[in-house]
């Protein structure tokens, strides 16, 4: 095996010749220099990289933006034609701006241009080796490649010399050096990486003369640790557990098997070992010491899933985010993932056309999914360099970066207000950065997909569904027994695999077989990919677990219990749910008093109780942490036999309670309050349909027959009352709420009609909210608040609350100026604006409830997500309030069945009354917790948003197609988004791929955009039609299955008249 590669980081020849270049020659020198650099790189070692790529299969379906494409693709389609071919992704969609115009190309892009087509060069050039912008896959160009990562230039790394070749390449370097001026010089240095800790006192006299560096960098031990361990981290310092049984900062993989590929391609003999394709991590005492002096920022990692070479993580002044390109610059960091970031020099800095293409791209079509950072101690806005700002950590695990010094380390010289600067011509520099540490590891690091045999390779290639996952090298063994005779029989069959390691040397993971799921496109299958994929739990409970239940079966309330507790069993109690629920978590009471007010109590079911703090069932419940609800099923936190009967507060049966009464008067204003452990008895289980047709008709008499079973002891009429007054009160309520400056944003949700055996869909449709929906919420939200304001006074320090950060200030800025341009009167300044300008008349007509639903989808993708928080965790109260709510405070404590939150919200509460333990939790503990909590209701809405979508398409697949009118709802340069009208979906409409499109011209004024869409006559006498394209515009579509399982488009329609 080769030496390890070592990297020039600290070259004291390099430190000599910056100091006698110090003044900077114009750009057009240094651009020349680059030139000259970049000419001495030859297409035979392009073609050495494409022979290493020639060994592994190239992933199959994944489209006009997918990966590399076979050698001679490579070699005899110049750059530029192939974008044309290829490109079927916009080139706005969520970041990038299009592609750039010949004389926009930067060097670089220039050069893979001139690799693909131009013959080899002699073996004395290919000696020169790469320059180290190259060797670490850096790039100068802005605009990004629409078919694979080569073409970006990020897996130039694979392009490296020998390691027996590195002191001619070094000598090269320096003669190289000579040409180049000192500025250039400079900006070399800080691309080759983080510094060395030798420079680090240097750091400030330096930053005088010019501000080209980067952060602090790897010292030679870790050096040499690139090649000769294939870990994923480095695993130099400790790196403890959290309570969830995983990694909280990123374990060394076990190693790989002596027949793995990466072991085969080291002692592969001829061209010695493989040189590393990924730079090593930076340990991780290096990584908190960075973060703290403001040189690295920590965030979680988004992948574009449309176009997967792009990557971003948050930005700390809560602006532009950061971008990443390609997946050298991600290091091996997987979507969410909780990554720290170097930021590149500027000149690498990707060039944008506007504001809105600097967003990161959303996990799914229909909502944004906003990965909010970890809590803070203290917000502030980013600082200017210079300016000191002290840590605010404690937890290496935790630390938040404030990047105070993001100019200088970015390589200019200048200072900078903003890190993403504003050009003279209009563009906006938007910040690139490289991951060089993997805090945590969200991802589940398991994938769904497809395996591909390679004849006379002794591993297969898996495939993943999800391109945002790379490849995988799986050993033969792994896969079925016939594979390799019979490999064709899998063509459609679909696995699971779990990345087992992904060395620094090789493009593609390895992994094992976890699991044969089935045929794709089945619904069970589907799902069960679905659940592996995003790490929720559905196996069965375990013995140990399950030894925590009562034994005693039919269980009964124990007469030591009951006489501990208020008991509630005689009142006029009952639960309000969907028709299908079986966990009842709450019930509702209203008594009206002598007075003329009323008794009003929110009921909830004790699961306190029986979970007991420390035991196998409290693990289990903290570690899945939410209940996971699928279109056909849920996967439960806790077992049935708790969720389903001894918790859910089922009718006719004594049932443990915690309850908040209300005295309060008929128009809701609140006049006492009591808290407590009660026992109730539910006398009617209603479904929402139920409740609704009690407010619909106050007057009916309501028979036996038309309501499930009801308690004897109260008449329905009792009943029905009691749901009159709280729909009474509820209405009180909810105005002073909105009055008050709260805000609601309403989404349409599809819901499904099944059929009760096979399971498969046999209709859908557009679930209404109805006011039984809002009584419920009503009473919720003030249980909730209340509950937040008595814990958090009992327990500063350790009060589990939940809050809603502001919504995204430049994004809220470039809305408004789009909303005036559409001449659109919306008030951004605060959440009660917002929420009365959505409700102000948007038009009279029959669409005025799509522009609505448009307007508020608009609306929505500048919101951050509302987060459990540890109240010791966060110091300042003004950052617990919650925006949509606008109340200071509050917390989750009405589902303690379906969600863990409001199982420690239940103990604190029982803390503070006296008739609990103590919580055995400390403010750190809480806040892990929380931090988990948040992390799996995330994933859980996003498995239920696939299960719909996966639902959905079987629907259309045996229903379709399916027209509908639509509206659209966002237009980009090459597509348009469009609401479905008739069913509540969201899809995108690639201009490229509509038949009968002649042609089509994008045309953007301020924050307005149109497509104009010309459609070919036809008939040869016709004339050709234009359809203009623009939020708000109605057109017709058809919802067609695609070719891929369970994938469906909507196919735009020709339009009848020109527009």
């Amino acid at each position: 095996m080769d030496p390890p590669q070592q990297y020039p980081r600290s070259n004291p020849n390099r430190e000599g010749k910056r100091g006698q270049n110090a003044s900077a020659p114009p750009r057009k020198a240094q651009k020349d220099a680059y030139a000259r650099l970049l000419s001495q790189h030859t297409s035979s070692k392009y073609s050495l990289y494409l022979y290493e790529k020639e060994l592994s299969s190239p992933r199959e379906g994944s489209g006009p933006s997918g990966p590399v494409r076979g050698q001679s693709d490579r070699m005899n389609i110049p750059q530029q034609r192939r974008d044309q071919v290829l490109d079927f992704s916009d080139s706005s969609d969520f970041s990038p701006s299009s592609l750039k115009s010949k004389g926009e190309e930067s060097s670089l892009s220039l050069y893979m241009e001139k690799l693909s087509t131009r013959g080899g060069q002699d073996d004395r050039e290919r000696k020169q080796g790469v320059s180290d912008r190259q060797r670490q896959g850096q790039r100068r160009d802005t605009a990004t490649s629409q078919d694979g990562d080569i073409d970006s230039g990020e897996e130039l790394s694979s392009l490296k010399p020998n390691e027996s070749k590195k002191q001619q390449q070094q000598q090269q370097q320096k003669k190289n050096n000579k040409d180049l001026s000192g500025d250039f010089v400079s900006k070399e240095i800080a691309a080759e990486g983080p510094q060395s800790p030798r420079r680090a006192a240097a750091n400030e006299q330096e930053k005088m003369k010019r501000s080209k560096k980067k952060g602090p960098a790897k010292n030679n031990e870790e050096e040499k640790g690139r090649d000769g361990k294939k870990s994923l981290v480095d695993a130099q310092s400790p790196q403890p557990k959290t309570s969830y049984g995983k990694d909280k900062i990123l374990q060394q993989p076990q190693g790989s098997s002596a027949n793995s590929p990466a072991d085969r391609n080291k002692n592969r003999g001829g061209r010695g070992g493989k040189k590393p394709v990924f730079e090593s991590y930076m340990s991780s005492e290096e990584v908190s010491h960075c973060l703290k002096r403001g040189e690295l920022i920590q965030g979680p990692l988004r992948i574009n899933p449309k176009k997967y070479h792009e990557a971003f993580i948050p930005s700390p002044d809560g602006l532009r985010d950061i971008f990443l390109d390609g997946i050298i610059a991600r290091n091996r960091a997987l979507n969410g993932d909780v990554v720290v970031v170097q930021i590149l020099p500027q000149d690498q800095w990707k060039v944008v056309k506007s504001d809105t293409d600097c967003e990161g791209a959303s996990e799914s079509e229909t909502q944004r999914e906003k990965m909010t950072k970890t809590p803070q101690k203290k917000q502030e806005p980013c600082p200017r360099p210079g300016v000191a700002v002290e840590d605010q950590c404690s937890d290496q695990d935790e630390i938040i970066s404030k990047a105070n010094n993001i100019a200088d380390n970015a390589g200019k010289g200048e200072q900078l207000d903003d890190p993403s600067t504003s050009r003279s011509n209009g563009e906006i520099l938007q910040c690139t950065a490289k991951v060089v540490y993997i805090v945590e590891r969200k991802h589940s690091r398991a994938a769904t997909g497809f395996l591909k045999y390679l004849p006379d390779k002794p591993f297969a290639m898996f495939s993943p569904v999800d391109h945002r996952v790379p490849r995988i090298n799986i050993p033969l063994a792994d896969c079925p027994v016939d594979f390799t005779s019979r490999s064709g029989d899998y063509t459609s069959t679909l696995f699971i695999c779990r990345i087992t390691d992904w060395a620094a040397d090789s493009n593609f993971a390895e992994g094992r077989l976890a699991k044969t799921l089935g045929q794709a496109g089945e619904i069970e299958p589907e799902t069960e990919g679905i659940l592996i994929e995003y790490g929720i739990d559905f196996s069965e409970f375990s013995d140990e677990v399950l030894d925590c239940l009562p034994k005693n079966l039919p269980w009964t309330i124990p007469p030591e219990e009951m006489s501990r507790r208020r008991d509630l069993r005689r009142e006029c109690i009952f639960t309000i749910d969907p028709a299908t629920a079986r966990d009842l978590d709450d019930a509702l009471s209203c008594k009206q008093l002598p007075d003329g007010n009323f008794e009003m109590g929110v009921h909830i079911a004790d699961v306190s109780y029986f979970v007991e703090e420390g035991n196998a069932l409290d693990a289990i419940a903290s570690e899945r942490a939410t209940s996971v609800y699928l279109v056909q099923k849920v996967v439960p936190m806790l077992p049935r036999l708790l969720c389903e009967e001894l918790c859910s507060l089922n009718p006719l049966t004594d049932r443990l309670t915690f309850s908040v009464i209300w005295k309060i008067t008929p128009e809701g204003k609140i006049l006492s309050e009591w808290f407590g452990r009660s026992v109730i008895r539910s006398c009617v289980k209603l479904s929402y349909d139920h409740a609704q047709s009690m407010i619909d008709a106050p007057e009916k008499m309501f028979s036996a027959e038309e309501l499930p079973p009801v308690d004897p002891e109260h008449p329905i009429d009792e009943i029905h009352q009691a749901v009159l007054n709280l729909h009474s009160i509820a209405k009180h309520l909810r105005a002073q709420r909105f009055t008050g400056g709260a805000l609601r944003l309403d989404q349409l949700k599809l819901s499904f009609t099944l059929d009760k055996e096979s399971m498969m869909p046999q209709g859908c449709y557009v679930y209404q909210y109805k006011d039984s929906n809002k009584l419920v919420e009503e009473f919720m939200l003030l249980a909730n608040i209340a509950t937040a304001h008595h814990i958090y006074k009992a327990f500063p320090e350790q009060a589990l609350l939940r809050r809603h950060p502001p919504p995204l200030a430049k994004m809220v800025e470039n809305l408004q100026e789009m909303c005036d341009q559409l001449g659109l009167d919306i008030d951004f300044s605060c959440a009660g604006a917002l929420h009365k300008s959505l409700h102000a008349t948007l038009g009279d007509d029959e669409y005025s409830t799509a522009r609505k639903e448009v307007l508020t989808n608009m609306c929505s993708r500048p919101m951050q997500m509302a987060v459990y928080f540890c109240t010791g965790e966060l110091k300042e109260e003004k950052a617990f309030k919650h925006y949509a709510l606008n109340v200071p405070l509050y917390t989750h404590f009405t589902s303690p069945i379906r969600r863990y939150a409001d199982v420690i919200v239940h103990r604190l509460l029982a803390s503070s009354l006296k008739c609990g333990r103590h919580l055995g939790l400390t403010s750190n503990e809480v806040h892990k917790q929380a931090s988990h909590c948040n992390d799996k209701k995330t994933a859980s809405k996003r498995v239920h948003e696939l299960s719909s979508d996966l639902f959905f398409g079987v629907f259309v697949k045996e229903c379709g197609p399916l027209d509908s009118e639509a509206m659209v709802m966002r237009v980009l340069d090459q597509s348009f988004d469009v609401l479905v009208l008739r069913y509540g979906v969201q899809k995108r409409i690639y201009c490229k791929a509509v038949a009968g499109l002649e042609s089509f011209h994008h045309r953007k004024v301020g924050k307005k955009v149109e497509l104009t869409l010309v459609w070919s006559a036809e008939q040869p006498q016709d004339g050709r039609v234009e359809q203009i394209i623009s939020i708000f515009t109605l057109v017709e579509v058809q919802l067609k299955a695609d070719n891929a399982p369970m994938k469906y488009s909507a196919i735009l329609k020709r339009p009848e008249n020109a527009s």
